[in-house]
């Protein structure tokens, strides 16, 4: 089966926390049956007032790590096989592209392929969930955005305010994605995605990756696979079968669900969404292949 994730941390994690214990490791991604881990370099938690740079140059310094002990760099989902462990790479933060429109070319012919143009602040592209912030993109993160629709890479929504959201689908020409977003209905957090923002996304074709930390699966932050499988469940119910995923947010997050701490445990995960009544087909679309396709559209 061709299982992903859609987010993690793991490159931040590796770089600039070394002494952290890490949730994931090569030998839990194989254990756990993942086909794909997208690793996201994270800008900073100081917008375009701090070190870019030097963040992003040290998550980049320690991806040799990870492909020294055996998971292979891929820049396309379907170049990654069931049965191996790979890489890929996203941006989380749009301040990489600060320095000008070619940046955006830059960064694809690097390998990254979806990219969040913030994360919790303000840049010159738009502004954030956390913010509250009734305005929608910049004119500069619209060109931003219809550029990397233009070179093949995901517009990802996760951190992005609701206005900046719906200025994606009425301004920009292919569906966005949330790499690591829950459903507001279950649990009622500014980071989580409304029934309307769902439905659009399941209309237009985009998709979403369910995030594993608990504060967003639920209000008293008590949560676990089950939870989980309930998130993908209500997309599903929406209509959207063929737009979710998973995206953990592991080694970004400092709890995590009571049975899904780290990848080894993404069969616990499956088991549950059986216990919903899902079936081999319906599991393989979820577990990885809806990601697939979701390329295929924005190819």
């Amino acid at each position: 089966m061709y299982i992903a994730d859609t987010h993690s941390d793991t490159l931040f994690a590796m770089g600039l926390q070394p002494n952290a214990p890490l949730m994931i490791t090569p030998e839990r991604l194989r254990s756990g049956g993942v086909t794909l881990q997208v690793c996201a370099l994270w800008t900073g938690p100081k917008g375009n007032k701090g070190d870019v740079d030097a963040i992003v140059s040290a998550e980049l310094a320690a991806m040799p790590r990870l492909i020294e002990a055996g998971v292979r760099k891929v820049d396309d989902p379907a170049d990654a096989i069931p049965g191996e462990s790979c890489f890929m790479l996203s941006i989380e933060g749009g301040e990489v592209f600060e320095k000008g429109i070619h940046t955006v070319e830059e960064w694809r012919a690097r390998g990254v392929r979806m990219a969040a143009l913030l994360w919790n602040n303000e840049n010159a592209l738009g502004y954030a969930a956390k913010s509250g912030d009734q305005r929608g993109l910049t004119a500069y993160g619209l060109q931003v955005a219809r550029e990397m629709q233009r070179v093949g890479m995901a517009v990802d929504v996760s951190h992005l305010n609701e206005a900046g959201f719906y200025d994606l689908f009425a301004k920009t020409n292919k569906p966005p994605m949330a790499s690591h977003s829950c459903c507001r209905k279950l649990c009622d957090h500014f980071r989580n995605l409304t029934d309307e923002q769902l439905r659009l996304m399941i209309r237009e074709g985009g998709f979403v990756g369910v995030n594993f930390y608990p504060h967003f699966l639920s209000e008293d932050g008590k949560a676990d696979a089950a939870l989980i499988a309930r998130h993908i469940d209500h997309i599903c119910q929406l209509g959207g079968a063929g737009i979710v995923g998973f995206g953990s947010d592991f080694d970004g997050i400092e709890v995590t669900p009571a049975d899904m701490n780290h990848p080894g445990e993404i069969p616990n995960l499956l088991q549950e969404l059986r216990k919903l009544g899902y079936d081999d087909a319906a599991i393989a679309g979820i577990a990885g292949e809806n990601l697939l396709t979701y390329f295929k559209r924005i190819a």
